[in-house]
């Protein structure tokens, strides 16, 4: 365990050294997708970045319980209290029942997460499952008082729970500010106040999602379930939420009322928000014909994309860039970035290739220093608000080294043993436990690849032990067609990917 971590808080807006509730364990909530269409790249970004979190803070010795959850009910077409329940409309349009479209969806939401080696979170509610769990806890708001019943739908009164903390405090805007920003809308009649929300919508007979509560037949909001499920599973208060920068003014603004309603106090002591995606710097949208999905990309199927680019790749090109900051699709940047994932997993094959048989004890030699000056500043990155770009940058510093060693063009023995089973340790861990990446090149094909490659590599050995160098060099010419390398060193012949 550490006390170094530092997280940039939204709430705060500050970086604070990460002090968990209870020593050694870590209750992180993250709002997962509406299961209403197959999940966008903004919201891989976001599951990809948490996953990242997740992963480092277990590397850590933390006991994790990460929950995630799944909205199958409640999230209107406007984000807030009007419009049609997503679900509803996408099952309407399609003439399907809505848990048919939830089962359709959640299934591939899970797919694109497998694909991307996004490890799966220790809880996955759901909000239909926790209709009992988001009554009682409108009933709780309601009788502390913060709360009002209009025409069977139950609104959180914002103006009164104002005068108990500061509304605008994520957003960082104040309620004064918001209401002289703001023009009276129609159909608003029923709230006594333009920002109060609903805990419990009325449902209209022809509503396809609805169940019978203490106020008539409804159904949840939005802000409820994650309030409700968070609470169930993490406590009223607990360490991590974070979502989608998107979800700020809204969403979390608006957890955090319901939870200063209910408990009088905040959810979670640490507010972590991912930023937004663009492509060739403009904002990626439906309309613009600019946003494609997790598939498209893998197969290079959309107009806009050159080729293809393989889940490792992409994951690998989201963890270039910071999770707060914005990230701009373009065919270059994943190009460049399909080349740097390519150098890492080569140099990481080429370190589990190197066998050591220097002294055994760290020694106080200048390459010594380097190795482990290199290995620590991977977790001072990480510590860093979880600084992926830069851990990277470092991590292609050691390959830098490792490839020199694996070259010959310097002395691996130059290392103490113990500073080389290091450099093995921490170089795998961050590449495979940390940053999550998978070796493609050998673990989608179960290691034939592989096994292909070592038979043609001794069919090229056993021509060059002949002497028949002319089938030792068609076989080099050939494999250089299909980009992949050959090397001949003092320890064997080895091949690689350019």
């Amino acid at each position: 365990m550490t006390n170094s971590l530092k997280i940039y808080n939204t709430l705060t807006r500050q970086k604070e050294t990460f002090v968990p509730i209870q020593e050694g364990r870590v209750g992180l909530y993250v709002c997962g997708p509406t299961v209403y269409n197959d999940v966008h790249m903004g919201n891989c970004r976001t599951f990809l970045s948490f996953d990242v979190i997740y992963r480092y803070l277990i590397h850590l010795g933390y006991k994790v319980r990460y929950v995630r959850n799944i909205t199958d009910a409640g999230h209107l077409t406007d984000d807030g209290d009007e419009g049609e329940d997503k679900i509803s409309k996408k099952a309407r349009i399609d003439q399907l029942e809505p848990m048919e479209i939830v089962h359709k969806y959640t299934m591939g939401f899970r797919d694109v997460m497998k694909q991307f080696n996004v490890l799966t979170p220790n809880i996955e509610p759901t909000a239909t499952g926790h209709i009992v769990e988001q009554i009682e806890m409108t009933k709780q708001i309601l009788q502390n008082g913060y709360a009002y019943e209009a025409n069977g739908t139950i609104y959180c009164d914002v103006d009164k729970l104002n005068q108990l903390y500061d509304y605008g405090q994520l957003s960082g805007r104040k309620l004064d500010d918001l209401y002289t920003n703001t023009r009276e809308l129609d159909g608003q009649s029923d709230k006594r106040g333009a920002f109060d929300f609903a805990l419990w919508k009325k449902a209209n007979p022809e509503h396809l999602q609805q169940w019978q509560s203490p106020w008539g037949m409804g159904f949840p909001g939005w802000h409820l379930e994650c309030s409700a499920m968070s609470r169930k599973y993490l406590g009223e208060r607990f360490d991590i939420h974070g979502g989608g920068m998107d979800l700020v003014p809204i969403h979390h603004t608006n957890e955090i009322a319901q939870s200063m309603a209910c408990c009088k106090t905040t959810p979670a002591n640490y507010w972590m928000h991912t930023n937004m995606l663009t492509v060739n710097g403009t904002k990626m949208s439906k309309s613009l014909n600019n946003a494609f999905l997790p598939h498209e990309l893998f197969a290079g199927s959309h107009p806009l994309l050159e080729q293809a680019y393989s889940p490792m790749t992409v994951r690998f090109f989201f963890l270039q860039a910071h999770y707060s900051s914005t990230i701009d699709f373009s065919n270059e940047a994943l190009q460049a970035a399909e080349k740097g994932y390519k150098r890492l997993m080569n140099a990481h094959k080429s370190l589990l290739q190197l066998t050591h048989s220097g002294n055994q004890t760290a020694g106080n030699n200048t390459e010594d220093k380097a190795v482990l000056q290199l290995l620590d500043e991977c977790y001072e990155r990480m510590n860093d608000d979880f600084n992926t770009p830069q851990t990277i940058a470092v991590l292609f510093e050691l390959s830098s080294k490792i490839n020199a060693y694996h070259n010959k063009q310097a002395n691996l023995n130059d290392l103490s043993k113990d500073t080389f089973d290091r450099l093995i340790t921490v170089f795998t861990s961050f590449i495979t436990n940390v940053l999550g990446l998978l070796d493609e090149t050998t673990t989608a094909d179960n290691g034939i690849t592989e096994g292909l490659m070592q038979l043609v590599l001794q069919m090229r050995t056993d021509a060059r032990n002949r002497k028949d160098w002319l089938t030792s060099d068609i076989i080099r010419d050939r494999l250089n067609d299909l980009k992949i390398t050959v090397k001949d060193g003092k320890d064997g012949t080895t091949w690689g990917v350019d």
